[in-house]
């Protein structure tokens, strides 16, 4: 064999080496987002807690998504904890992820670490809930908690007044530390002022999150006034509560049955969807989870680009009742099978 061959097939088996010898990564593939290639490879999604079915629920579609996408996933939990949250979103900008989605436990807490992810260039997505008002930059995807809440007492108002007469109303009020807990009050303050011929708002129960207030209140509101007919919860995590509070105080009926309470509630959970289906529950203002899931992602993959993305991205919902529960169902985290 010639010199000039030999170094030749020297040259092709050393190119061979760097392709597949032990070198290789164990990234998956580089992801894509609305058709053009990018170089997001790992995301971390950090969750202040996954203590309800709607953080659970957006946590698995968060996993499915991504890995659809081909992109890894580095996840933390703080346990309600924002210090240890702080602490775990740091970490990800140390391990040097392409991006990061978190859930802050506190709207002010997180800010440092979002200017943290600012100076190593990290794009970060606040999900579900929106930081507060500083210089940090950051992509909130949110649902529309005013409109939706508001839409969403309008319709058990209009319920109301097809069935004729006054309604005393019982509003049961979420944390207020919770900025998505304000938007919710306010929907329904909106929706009954402009009712006050059919809703009287008799009582309302601060609940902070937290079932046994819940459950405390409601029992004391319909003692106080047996004959409330409407009552609106900002999560259907106190469905159940509600629902033990009206079946001791005898009032637990089916829709078109004699003495049912119109009752509506806000996020699409399994509760809510099997008491739509059950006959007992007349509406719900259902969180679009895999629009936010997504548009989340996408953020992170435009920002990534370089691509304008706005500081916040509206998740419009929709209120789901029995008039178009079947066409609706698909679309209503809650109603999916385990």
């Amino acid at each position: 064999m010639k010199k000039s061959s030999f170094i030749c097939l020297l040259t092709i088996f050393g190119s061979l080496l760097l392709v597949t010898g032990c070198g290789k990564p164990d990234a998956p593939p580089a992801a894509s987002g609305s058709g053009s290639p990018t170089t997001v490879q790992t995301i971390g999604v950090s969750f202040e807690t996954l203590q309800t079915e709607f953080w659970v629920a957006a946590l698995k579609a968060f996993e499915t998504e991504l890995a659809r996408r081909h992109i890894r996933m580095l996840q933390a939990v703080a346990d309600g904890d924002a210090n240890r949250q702080i602490e775990q979103v740091r970490n990800f900008i140390t391990r040097k992820v392409d991006g990061i989605i978190m859930v802050p436990k506190d709207a002010r807490a997180c800010i440092p670490v979002i200017k943290a992810a600012n100076a190593a260039n990290i794009p970060i997505v606040l999900f579900n809930r929106p930081p507060a008002e500083s210089d940090a930059k950051s992509v909130a995807v949110v649902a529309d908690n005013f409109t939706l809440a508001r839409d969403t007492v309008a319709f058990l108002v209009a319920e109301a007044r097809k069935a004729g007469g006054k309604y005393k109303a019982l509003h049961l009020i979420g944390d207020l530390g919770d900025i998505n807990a304000i938007g919710r009050r306010d929907g329904f303050d909106a929706a009954v002022s402009n009712a006050t011929d059919v809703i009287e708002v008799v009582a309302r129960v601060p609940t902070e999150w937290n079932n046994e207030k819940a459950y405390a209140g409601v029992v004391n509101a319909l003692q106080k006034h047996p004959d409330i007919r409407l009552i609106f919860t900002p999560s259907d995590l106190h469905l159940p509560s509600i629902a033990s509070a009206l079946r001791n105080a005898g009032k637990w009926h089916k829709r078109g049955e004699p003495g049912h309470v119109l009752l509506a509630g806000f996020d699409g959970d399994a509760t809510a969807y099997q008491m739509l289906v059950d006959g007992y529950l007349d509406a719900t203002g259902v969180q679009d989870v895999y629009f936010e899931v997504e548009a989340s992602i996408q953020a992170v993959l435009d920002a990534r680009a370089g691509k304008p993305v706005p500081p916040t991205i509206l998740d419009p919902g929709f209120v789901i009742h029995a008039g178009n529960l079947e066409e609706k169902a698909a679309r209503m985290w809650g109603a999916k099978k385990k």
